[in-house]
């Protein structure tokens, strides 16, 4: 499949490129997932320099000097990005709390209809307990 049909075009404005997304981008283009071209696609970024100036800015090798040395990033940099990586996470962490709450109320949900149904029906539904011979056996092997 050629690269241009693989990755769906999305008009972006400069307004959108938040600085995580930017972290994002530089940091798939330093570990060379992909190229600065196909990035440019994959994410409908306008701009032909727009991402070199973000690896310039924002990534970990030296571009310029065309080197592999790591470059050293300021303490405004990292501290930006702890706090994206806070912010993040602090996100993730009330999305899981959500999800957990929702599905603590399921089951409890889910054991009350059961509770209901083997009431109504007269029928047991939750799990049995196992047969006395492999209870037995289990004893045995202890």
């Amino acid at each position: 499949m050629n690269e241009d049909q693989e990755y769906q075009y999305t008009k972006r404005t400069q307004k959108d490129y938040s600085y995580s997304f930017k972290l994002q981008v530089v940091d798939e283009v330093e570990r060379g997932e992909i190229g600065i071209t196909a990035a440019r696609l994959k994410y409908g970024i306008q701009g032909h320099g727009t991402i070199r100036t973000w690896i310039r800015k924002y990534g970990n090798l030296d571009w310029d000097n065309k080197s592999d040395l790591k470059m050293g990033k300021t303490p405004e940099q990292k501290l930006m990005e702890l706090e994206q990586k806070v912010l993040l996470l602090e996100k993730q962490k009330a999305s899981l709390e959500k999800q957990l709450y929702v599905t603590d109320k399921k089951a409890i949900f889910f054991d009350m209809m059961i509770d209901i149904a083997e009431d109504e029906f007269n029928i047991p539904i939750r799990k049995k307990s196992l047969p006395k011979q492999l209870t037995n056996s289990k004893k045995k092997k202890k």
